[in-house]
This record gives C-alpha cells, sequence and structure tokens, in this order.
C-alpha cells in the first residue's frame, strides 16, 4: 500500500479522534476511493496501531528480556544491543516520517514537548525505558532515537558472575565492601553497566537500612524492601518548576536516610554528596563517567569547581569521603566486567589519587599494590 494512502487514512481518523478499528479503517479506505480485502484491512489496521500503541515497530525488541539498548539511526538502521555489542536488525520504518512521528508520540507519552522549536528530548517513559530522540535538521537526515531498557528486577551478584560481570568469587569482595559500609562510586563509560552493579549492589543492603535515591532519571531498580526515589524535573515551557540533582541530595538527607544514592554524579550535586558522606552518612555511593579508575578524582575535580569548590577543599573532601572506585568497562566482543577496584591515597602535594588494589582476572580478581590498603576496608578480608 502507498505511503499517500496510509497517511490519508492515518489524518482522517486522526481529525475524527477515532481508534483504527477493522471497520473504521475499512470507511477510511472507501472513502479515498479504495476498496480492499479483509486481509489488506487487516494489515492496514495493524499497521497504524503499531504507530498509535506501545513503541510501533519497536516493541518487538523492547520486550526482548535480552535487549538493553536500541538505536535508530535511519528508517533502515534500527540496531539493538543484547549485552555482546551493537547489532544491526531487520527492522525498519517505512520512511523518516514514520521515525519523527514515533519519536514525537513517546515524547507526548512522557510528557514532553518534541518538535521544531526544541528538537531533542530526554525523558523516561511509564515503564521506565529511557528515552532521548533528536529531530531533523539536528540530526541530519532523520530523527534518532536511542531508548535504555530498565529491567524491573536487578540482578544478583551470582548472576553477574555468571554472566562475566565479575570474575569468579568477586562477589564475595564487593559483599564485604557493602557489609563494611564502604563508601563508593562506580565508574566507566556509556553503557558498561554501571547501574546495573550498582542496583545488584544495594540489594545487599540490610533489610532494617532505609536508601534513598537521587536520580536523573529513575533507573535504579535494588531488590530491597525500603526505597524512597526521587527524580529531578525539567522547567516548564515558562521556566518554572525546575527541580535539579543537587535539590535532591540536599531533600534526601533530611528524610534520615541509611544509605544516600546518587545515581549519576554530573554536576553541582558532588558538593552536597561530599558534604554528606563526610557527616556520618556511612555507605554512600553513586556513578560517575570516567574513562579509567584513576581519572575519577579529575573527572571530580573538575565537577567540584564548577560547583564553587575551590581544588584543596575538594581533595579534602574527596579524601575522607570515598573509601573505593569499582570500574567497569566494556571488551572487544562487547562484554561488560568489572576491571578495577582502587582505593583512594593523597600523593605528595595532598592531591588524592586512586591505587589499584584488585584487577580483572579469568580465575578471580588479581591483588595489585594497593590491596593491603584495602583489606581492613572489607573488615580484613582474604
Amino acid at each position: 500500500m502507498s505511503t499517500g494512502l496510509l497517511d490519508a487514512v492515518r489524518q482522517r481518523l486522526a481529525e475524527s479522534g477515532a481508534e483504527p478499528t477493522p471497520a473504521r479503517v475499512a470507511a477510511a479506505l472507501r472513502a479515498q476511493g479504495r476498496g480492499l480485502g479483509d486481509a489488506e484491512v487487516l494489515g492496514v489496521v495493524a499497521e497504524l496501531r503499531s504507530e498509535l500503541v506501545g513503541a510501533g515497530p519497536l516493541e518487538p525488541l523492547l520486550a526482548d528480556p535480552e535487549v538493553t539498548d536500541v538505536l535508530v539511526a535511519a528508517p533502515d538502521r534500527v540496531w539493538v544491543d543484547r549485552g555482546g555489542g551493537l547489532e544491526l536488525t531487520r527492522v525498519a520504518f517505512t520512511d523518516a516520517e514514520a521515525v519523527r512521528r514515533l519519536a514525537q508520540r513517546l515524547a507526548a507519552v512522557a510528557g514532553r514537548r518534541l518538535d521544531d522549536a526544541r528538537p531533542w528530548v530526554d525523558a523516561r517513559l511509564p515503564d521506565g525505558t529511557r528515552l532521548h530522540a533528536v529531530l531533523p535538521p539536528v540530526a541530519v537526515g532523520s530523527a534518532c532515537l536511542s531508548l535504555r531498557v530498565v529491567r524491573p528486577r536487578a540482578f544478583t551478584l551470582d548472576e553477574l558472575v555468571a554472566a562475566g560481570t565479575l570474575p569468579p568469587g568477586g562477589q564475595r569482595v564487593l559483599r564485604a565492601g557493602m557489609a563494611a559500609r564502604r563508601s563508593f562510586v562506580v565508574s566507566g563509560g556509556t553503557g558498561t553497566g554501571k547501574t546495573t552493579l550498582l542496583s545488584a549492589l544495594l540489594g545487599l543492603v540490610g533489610p532494617g537500612e532505609r536508601i534513598v535515591l537521587a536520580e536523573d532519571s529513575a533507573e535504579l531498580r535494588p531488590d530491597h524492601p525500603h526505597v524512597v526515589r526521587l527524580e529531578t524535573r525539567p522547567a516548564n515551557q515558562e521556566g518554572a518548576g525546575l527541580v535539579t540533582l543537587a535539590d535532591l541530595v540536599r531533600q534526601a538527607l533530611r528524610m534520615r536516610p541509611d544509605r544516600l544514592v546518587v545515581g549519576e554524579v554530573r554536576g553541582a550535586e558532588v558538593a552536597d554528596l561530599l558534604a554528606a558522606l563526610n557527616t556520618g552518612h556511612e555507605g554512600g555511593c553513586g556513578t560517575v563517567h570516567a574513562n579509567a579508575a584513576v581519572h575519577v578524582p579529575a573527572r571530580l575535580e573538575a565537577l567540584g569547581t564548577a560547583a564553587g569548590l575551590d581544588r584543596a577543599a575538594l581533595h579534602s573532601q574527596l579524601a575522607a569521603a570515598l573509601d573505593l572506585v569499582i570500574h567497569l568497562v566494556r571488551d572487544r566482543a562487547g562484554r561488560r566486567r568489572v576491571a578495577e577496584i582502587h582505593v583512594l591515597e593523597r600523593d605528595p602535594a595532598g592531591l588524592v589519587v586512586t591505587v589499584p588494589a584488585l584487577r580483572w582476572g579469568e580465575r578471580g580478581f588479581v591483588r595489585e599494590r594497593g590491596w593491603e590498603g584495602l583489606r581492613p576496608l572489607l573488615g580484613g578480608a582474604r
């Protein structure tokens, strides 16, 4: 069926506000001077409903339990990640306009605006899926969609060992760190599994403790009976109503948290988080983007400087606030794994640096020079 005819049927149904039932689609087709058989009418119904309900042609991909990301770069270039790197799928849209319509509909479902005046959106869909979309002409040729799937159940550490994210025996180290209430950050690049690991670790927190989460987009899903979830909010069209991550961290401190968690440290909230971890809030944690564990102090320094902390004050707070850096990478095959665990110490100039204590090994973590500093933090683990 031609794209023009589909557009005409779509427009007629939109003007009437009617659901695309077989009878209504057949009537709309007759109005266009076309009489089709039952099979053809049902085909049109299926195509129109895929646009109006769910994620359209992307729905089967999002329903796949192995898929973590769905990426649309062009009508015929739809990629997925099932944990082993990007794969090109056979899914295709009819044209670039179909991609644009889906992007705008998903943005509307999330309560956001997406049009020529505001050509990009970053939002969370009702089922927790993270949506990012960019429209032309900012995106050349076609609207680009990025969907990050948030699974309703957190993995256990044993499952992460089975998946190869943790080396054999690695779960014992992380359990000891959580039991000792050590403060830490999970670092890594985009898509390395930081949120997945942090959710699994938070599931180890004792059931009598209260976890307060502050996130830009609610992605953490810890398996824990007492979780309070806070999420940022963008300003409305009048520029009012903005709620930042720094606002959430300050509010979280008034909510009697046993564990304060910042989903991703990326701005001025670093100052409030470090201050909180220095005032009796043990076991706090979060994630941060960094290419390597050794770069985490520099990354936090840059964020702290932007928040108004001078260099000396930032490093003093950092030295007292954090105990560990757990760094994740993706290898060349696309597999996610915990590459290193670092401890923090000061260099002769008084600046905080990270020291490798454990690194990935096929048979288990391999000890590095920082192990003697890490062992007492884990309660004397061997």
